[in-house]
């Protein structure tokens, strides 16, 4: 018999463009090995794909080795942070406390 086949998607917006592309996968297969045999990593060779950080519908996915997808489901590939946002609101907020007690807003 052979391997039933599930559809799915996978994404990724680079800073210029982003690609969407949906494929057939043998039900059982990983997140990992899927992103392998989508085709997305020759459009983006700047990924690496063996340990980039995935998730699926926006949910972040802990072990994409392991991970199997379902029917449907849609791989996002996340670019790492340029600025950590706890840093940024922390400079923020010190910039606006200066503000404040320099008389300026």
């Amino acid at each position: 018999m052979a391997d039933q086949l599930i559809e799915v998607e996978v994404v990724y917006a680079a800073v210029d463009r982003q690609l969407l592309f949906a494929f057939t996968v043998p039900v059982g297969t990983p997140v990992r090995e899927a992103l392998r045999v989508s085709g997305i990593g020759a459009h983006f060779p700047e990924l690496d794909l063996a340990h980039c950080a995935v998730g699926i519908f926006g949910k972040a996915v802990g072990n994409a080795e392991t991970q199997l997808l379902l029917a449907g489901d849609r791989i996002e590939i996340y670019r790492p942070l340029l600025a950590d946002p706890k840093e940024v609101r922390r400079l923020r907020a010190a910039k606006a406390a200066k503000a404040r007690s320099q008389g300026e807003i």
